[in-house]
């Protein structure tokens, strides 16, 4: 196997790839809690769960890949307070618990198939609550739980290697360091199951061993990778904001109750900007996938805006960002097609071509490299049509842009845009610039994006 480099958020370090058997890899993501709509920085961490899995498989590796929604357990509040995100929603919409789950569910998968992203088996903590009883019990006949008024907890204290995710800095344990604890022993402690009040009616509760109630948001993730991938696996996706708190309670949990390291490489994505500011349901600051389309974007613009950026580092989105985006995707999508009809004699630069791509992909998913790659080999004209755009197409296993599903055939435009298209061209020719942008508009308005060429001006489909 070719060597593959990626950075481990668990060392801080960039790492050469060795799964834990041969040839395959076990993939975990944590996927949504499944109450909102997932805006495009939920998206943007999916899309680089998408990408590892298509260099893995590029590079002839196996996959099994596990991706988990939330629908119980995760609170308002990340200390284990506050109302249940999925049962404030389904009140607020005036649906049950299921009917809100499997909404919001239907609107992610149908965004990731928008974006062109391959994920696999998917499972919902819901489903799995006798495996994360189970877990408990184990960490409790170890002697890592407490029981507080509220719930039985995880004793940070007594797992020394606490926050040991790259990035996380010193925790304090001190009682009231930096919050009321109430009953906790620690800050950093954290709930494996909560207990519903008495007088409350939750929308989900289940019976166990410490009584009604539901579990923590943390345990369900150590409790599903485990039964799918086994208790140590090759690689856990998530955000960058998963990993101070979340993944290190995983992290925790699973190797207290196991005695075994849980996971070997942990790869975190950066932070998405809108406007300068984190992207955040919390704030509002959020902009989906649909309202993109609504605005006359499609969904492949922003896979291709994404690919431009490093997968470690923050993306600020704006759309004059996206139009940029947009314009390049455009011509790269106009020049791939008319390829497929052009027959001139040129090199078969295959192999040098791919060489240059494969050692970008394979370092730590050096996409924005790779891409500019993908579009040196599109501009080569001393590469033979046929080659070229066969390579293309695989290349386009990693990028996931689409090429086979584009049009054979450049677009033909309506009578009223020929009209608009000879207009524009007679106020050009007379340097009439502004008067030639209005009917560029006019153009936009009627579904086509125009750009001008040596060869006249060339359009295609918003």
């Amino acid at each position: 196997m070719p060597e593959i480099k990626f950075s481990n958020s668990l060392t801080g370090k960039k790492e050469t790839f060795k799964p834990v058997k041969k040839s395959h890899v076990g993939i975990y993501s944590c996927g949504p809690t499944v109450y909102s709509e997932q805006h495009i920085g939920n998206l943007r961490t999916a899309l680089l769960t998408d990408l590892i899995i298509r260099v893995l498989k590029y590079n002839k590796y196996k996959i099994k890949h596990i991706i988990n929604y939330t629908d119980v357990g995760h609170l308002t509040s990340d200390r284990d307070e506050g109302e249940d995100k999925v049962e404030r929603a389904a009140k607020k919409e005036n649906l049950s618990v299921k009917e809100i789950t499997q909404k919001y569910i239907n609107l992610y998968e149908k965004d990731l198939e928008k974006l062109n992203i391959q994920f696999g088996k998917r499972v919902r903590a819901t489903e799995h609550i006798k495996e994360q009883i189970e877990l408990i019990k184990k960490l409790e006949k170890k002697g890592y739980t407490y029981k507080t008024s509220d719930g039985i907890y995880f004793d940070t204290s007594k797992f020394k290697s606490y926050g040991q995710l790259a990035g996380f800095g010193k925790i304090e344990r001190k009682a009231g360091a930096r919050i009321s604890l109430g009953e906790k022993k620690n800050s950093s402690d954290f709930a494996l199951w909560k207990f519903s009040q008495e007088g409350e009616k939750r929308l989900q509760e289940w019976d166990s061993p410490w009584g009604i109630g539901f579990p923590g948001w943390h345990i369900e993730c150590s409790a599903m990778s485990m039964k799918y991938l086994g208790e140590t696996f090759d690689i856990h996706t998530g955000g960058q904001d998963l990993s101070q708190v979340h993944h290190n309670n995983e992290i925790a949990q699973s190797e207290c109750a196991t005695g075994k390291k849980f996971v070997n490489y942990w790869i975190h994505g950066g932070f998405l900007s809108i406007g300068g500011e984190k992207a955040s349901k919390s704030t509002g600051n959020i902009m989906t996938i649909s309202e993109l389309e609504e605005q006359g974007y499609s969904p492949m613009h922003y896979r291709y805006f994404a690919l431009q950026t490093h997968y470690r580092k923050p993306l600020n989105f704006t759309l004059e960002n996206l139009d940029s985006a947009k314009t390049a995707y455009e011509r790269a999508k106009r020049k791939i097609i008319e390829l497929k009809s052009q027959e001139h004699k040129g090199n078969d630069l295959t192999k040098e071509y791919e060489a240059k791509f494969i050692k970008a992909i394979n370092d730590d998913l050096n996409l924005p490299e790779a891409l500019q790659i993908f579009l040196k080999v599109v501009e080569d004209f001393d590469f033979e049509p046929k080659s070229k755009l066969k390579l293309l197409e695989k290349f386009d296993k990693v990028l996931g842009l689409k090429i086979s599903e584009m049009q054979e055939s450049l677009i033909l435009p309506s009578p009223k845009v020929e009209n608009y298209l000879k207009e524009r061209e007679k106020l050009r020719q007379n340097k009439l610039w502004a008067e030639a942008d209005i009917i560029r508009e006019r153009i936009r308005e009627e579904g086509y994006e125009i750009e001008d060429t040596e060869q006249g001006p060339k359009l295609s489909r918003i």
